[in-house]
């Protein structure tokens, strides 16, 4: 048995953490110009309705987009991808700078660009109208599968601390408190996003920080604990032996990329004053992520046992449930105060990226059937559904609710990609920051769809150059529109 302890070797670490940091106001800069925000009235501006058309603070819009984009995905995310070991750390580190936070940038961007309007309605404008339905349709089916997971999960952790305090009755009944949750749901979707949103989740937003903090703390000041460096086990770690292409890609979501986040992104887009305040809000909210992602990572590499260069101790600590992981991380690192923290952590934080998840899919329907929000009944109409959605799913089995989420969620930042790619074009500007990535998650995504037990489950030999040779079709579809762009600027000239 091999246990890493001793010596606190953390130079991969420190590297990809500088790089994380370096890559927002480099890279993140070099995003910014090439899109070229400018002084145009932003729809925030022009639509103010108080309802979701509402401008908000610099700050206040970064650690709410952090908290919208974030919940437990770069936690629960970043353990998970521990499992393959530190090579998870050049994953979270290359997607967040080149393809995680260019996709949320653009996604906002793009919104603010064309009126505060849904990542659904983006998607349409510049991939066209079949693309728009597609993305509706999986808009809706990812937000309301993740705001009745971010019910179901935080419900039954709440009944576990329940029964643990002696307590019986209703109050120990998961179902009293999973319409409890939906009952805020419906509330915070359907309140002016200034009113809970805006306000209180700042303060939750800087706990998630603080808990990643203290983390990384816990583990530098504890010498047993060791964060591996990537050249030393650049192997898959994986207890099961899943192959890195493309699992770990998908599974590590949030921390490095996922299309979750444009759906989020237009939140915050109708709510800026200028639109040079989004390198920060959009660039640099998931780097945030990157970072806390990274943090949450070493602590799955260093604190667990490896046997036979495999993490055995970790993949029994996360077969106990995603809560007990967090829980049991928070407690080594950080103490009592850890598990407060971690309390706060796996309860707060997916209701919070709940609640947005269903607002979200509220204002992809609004958009889609072109119905104002800035009426009570008008919101009703459509919250109401929503809801009702979500009550009937958060009855089903847990693992068929969640089965699809992760293709459709890496498949729609995919498309989003593909969408910013065609504005860059169509502006003349530098499409390859927008296109190598969409290529890159195309193959992932594409690879993952054969490969995955859930979708077709052909093994490595068939999806593997499968997945490849669509992503390499998909961009030769790229290539024809490029050429068909120039030549029709050709003949303008």
């Amino acid at each position: 048995m091999d246990l890493y302890q001793g010596a606190h070797n953390v130079i991969s670490f420190f590297l990809c953490l500088i790089l994380l940091i370096g890559g927002y106001f480099v890279y993140g800069k070099f995003v910014d110009r090439t899109f070229a925000p400018d002084d145009r009235e932003t729809p925030a501006v022009e639509k103010e309705d108080g309802v979701d058309y509402v401008v908000m603070p610099t700050w206040k819009m970064f650690l709410v987009q952090l908290l919208n984009i974030a919940g437990l995905g770069p936690i629960f995310g970043a353990l998970q991808g521990a499992l393959w070991g530190p090579v998870v750390f050049l994953w979270i580190t290359g997607g967040t700078i080149l393809a995680g936070a260019v996709h949320d940038y653009f996604s906002g961007m793009l919104s603010v660009r064309n009126g505060g309007v849904s990542i659904s309605e983006v998607c349409g404008i510049y991939l066209g109208k079949v693309m728009n339905y597609v993305m509706r349709i999986l808009s809706v089916a990812l937000l309301v599968m993740i705001g009745t997971v971010f019910a179901v999960g935080p419900a039954g952790l709440i009944v576990t601390l329940v029964k643990q305090g002696g307590v019986v009755g209703i109050l120990a009944n998961p179902e009293f408190w999973l319409w409890v949750i939906l009952g805020y749901y419906f509330i915070a979707t359907f309140l002016s996003i200034d009113k809970i949103i805006g306000r209180i989740y700042p303060l939750f937003g800087i706990c998630l920080i603080v808990m990643a903090l203290g983390v990384m703390l816990g583990i530098f000041v504890n010498p047993a604990y060791t964060i591996p460096e990537i050249w030393s086990n650049f192997s898959n770690m994986h207890p099961d032996g899943t192959p890195i292409w493309s699992v770990m890609f998908i599974t590590v979501a949030c921390g490095a990329i996922s299309g979750f986040h444009s759906t989020q992104s237009p939140l915050m887009a109708r709510c800026m004053k200028s639109e040079r305040q989004g390198h920060l809000v959009f660039y640099g909210g998931m780097v945030a992520e990157g970072v806390i992602a990274l943090i949450w990572a070493a602590a799955g590499c260093s604190l667990y046992e490896v046997t036979g260069g495999l993490s055995i101790g970790l993949g029994h600590v996360l077969a106990n449930g995603q809560s007990a992981a967090i829980y049991d991380v928070c407690s080594r690192t950080m103490g009592g105060v850890g598990i407060v923290l971690a309390m706060i952590g796996v309860i707060v934080c997916p209701i919070t990226s709940g609640d947005t998840a269903f607002r979200s899919a509220r204002l992809v329907l609004a958009d889609w059937f072109k119905l104002d929000q800035d009426k009570f009944k008008k919101r009703l109409f459509l919250c109401v559904p929503l809801l009702g959605m979500g009550a009937l799913i958060g009855h089903l089995d847990y693992t068929i609710v969640w089965r699809y989420f992760s293709w459709i969620n890496q498949t729609l930042a995919m498309i989003v990609l593909w969408a910013a790619s065609m504005y860059l074009l169509r502006k003349g500007k530098n499409y390859w920051i927008t296109v190598v990535p969409a290529v890159f998650m195309s193959a992932v995504s594409m690879t993952y769809f054969f490969y995955a037990p859930e979708c077709l489950n052909l093994g490595t030999k068939i999806a593997y150059p499968a997945g490849i040779v669509l992503a390499f079709a998909i961009f030769c579809v790229f290539l024809c529109a490029t050429k068909k762009q120039l030549k029709e600027g050709n003949e303008r000239c």
